[in-house]
């Protein structure tokens, strides 16, 4: 057996937190630089707030009904996030959690005895609320896919579930699947949910766990499909993965809060955003080979209503793997010279590091005067300082002072947890 543990509407969670007047109450949360919604709570989904729609859009719709929004305060959600997280390993142990997302952890049941199973996926909903505060809804079945199914249900009736679906039986399994519509199922997007409906005339799930293994191989994207048709009829087949598993790339991404047009502007937003990356890198003890830069941009002349974009990036090849800032940083800003064109409204930029590697297998460079161990040293204690200090402390001049350029967040509430200046005051 297997459970997913999903917290409701998170990021909005996170916000009444700190703000207990907010609950019961429509709130929601934007996108980088205030501008989708990207989360709701359910009264905010019972006025008719879209999900993923344009801030401005719905602005007449929140002010007529008193909608809380905040801007992504992601430092605090990170922040909770690893609360919950934590929570559940002291329940089900470090090796039975898997951390699917920033709000969703798969929990491995295979240890714990059938007579206890109730009680103990009670356990898993209670003491995450309590220690964290979180609402979570938990989904429990024999296989993932299935577990996501028994989720859904527990999320779509919070008050009749309690927020708890276990699918013990076939029986259940069977009710559960025929009233999950097939567009809803995890790993099934709009695409294939579309021809499922429209040329096999499969609109849920049962439908679809009725077909034959060949049809989910030619249909359903080969051995992904087949895997998944599986584990709708209770065949476990996805795994659960090492909870210490490193990362295959890393990437850091932003829009920028206001357009960049000029060179320097869009070399100082890199060499932050490789800054952020190289972090990230050395959190896992790897090295990159691989750099990959791109940018985003609209014509400069671009009219009202036309929302072309134009997206374009250059690569290159390292010639020893490293997690050296500094080093990172230069290549990125060649790419950059030679990604810009004058004349362009630039919207977005980012930086993505692939073909990884264990920091502790780097070739050694006999000709370089600056040694891998003295490297390392240096990163190690620029990533103790910004730890401890925040906010950047210590940085490269190159990832600029002002940063004009930096994310838009005008509703943002405070750091309570990560920041010493920002935390939480009790009258």
């Amino acid at each position: 057996m297997y459970a997913i543990v999903d917290c409701n509407s998170f990021y909005c969670s996170c916000e009444r937190l700190f703000a207990p007047a907010l609950y019961n109450r429509p709130v929601a949360v934007l996108s980088n630089n205030d501008g989708c919604i990207i989360s709701r709570t359910d009264e905010a989904k019972a006025i008719g707030l879209g999900m993923g729609a344009p801030y401005f859009q719905y602005r007449q719709l929140i002010e007529q009904n008193g909608i809380t929004i905040f801007s992504s305060n992601y430092h605090l959600y990170g922040d909770i996030s690893r609360r919950v997280m934590d929570t559940l390993r002291s329940v089900a142990g470090n090796n039975m959690v898997e951390v699917y997302s920033v709000d969703e952890a798969f929990i491995n049941l295979k240890e714990v005895p059938e007579k206890k199973l109730s009680s103990f996926i009670q356990e898993l909903k209670e003491r995450t609320e309590q220690w964290t505060g979180i609402q979570v809804s938990v989904g429990a079945a024999p296989t993932k896919v299935l577990s996501k199914v028994a989720n859904r249900l527990a999320k779509k009736n919070k008050i009749a579930t309690n927020c708890i679906v276990a699918l013990n039986t076939e029986e259940e399994i069977q009710d559960a699947l025929q009233r999950t519509p097939v567009g809803d199922i995890w790993g099934i997007g709009r695409k294939y949910a579309y021809t499922l409906k429209e040329f096999f005339a499969i609109e849920n799930a049962w439908q679809l766990r009725q077909m034959n293994e060949e049809w989910a191989r030619k249909n359903l994207g080969g051995v992904i499909g087949v895997r998944l048709l599986k584990e709708l009829k209770g065949f476990s087949c996805v795994d659960m993965k090492d909870p210490l598993e490193n990362k295959k790339m890393i990437a850091t991404t932003r829009m920028f809060g206001k357009p960049v047009y000029e060179l320097p502007e869009l070399k100082e937003a890199i060499a932050t955003y490789t800054s952020r990356a190289a972090e990230k890198l050395r959190r896992q003890y790897c090295a990159t080979k691989y750099i990959d830069v791109f940018i985003m941009s609209r014509p400069h002349t671009q009219k009202p209503g036309d929302y072309y974009t134009e997206s374009r990036h250059l690569h290159c090849h390292l010639p020893v793997a490293t997690s050296d800032t500094q080093q990172m940083i230069r290549y990125a800003k060649q790419l950059i010279d030679q990604l810009y064109r004058p004349g362009l409204k630039y919207i977005k930029a980012g930086i993505i590091l692939s073909d990884l590697v264990p920091d502790n297998s780097i070739q050694g460079n006999l000709f370089s005067p600056f040694t891998e161990t003295r490297q390392k040293v240096l990163m190690n204690a620029l990533d103790n300082i910004n730890f401890s200090m925040r906010d950047d402390a210590v940085r490269y001049a190159s990832t600029g002072v002002k940063r004009n350029w930096k994310m838009r967040q005008e509703k943002r509430s405070k750091r309570y947890t990560t920041r010493w200046e920002e935390l939480f005051e009790v009258r």
